[in-house]
C-alpha cells in the first residue's frame, strides 16, 4: 500500500506541474459574471 500512496502522490505533482506549465503558475478563478439589464418591452 505504500508503494500505490507515493506513486499517487508522484502522479499528483506530475499533473500539478503539467497544468501549471499549461496554464501559468497563477490560475485565476473566473470571476463572477456581471448582469446585463435587458429591457423587457414587446417592439411594437
Amino acid at each position: 500500500m505504500d508503494f500505490i500512496d507515493q506513486l499517487l502522490e508522484k502522479l499528483k505533482a506530475w499533473a500539478k506541474r503539467a497544468v501549471e506549465i499549461l496554464v501559468g503558475p497563477d490560475a485565476a478563478p473566473e470571476g463572477e459574471l456581471i448582469p446585463i439589464p435587458v429591457e423587457d418591452r414587446p417592439y411594437r
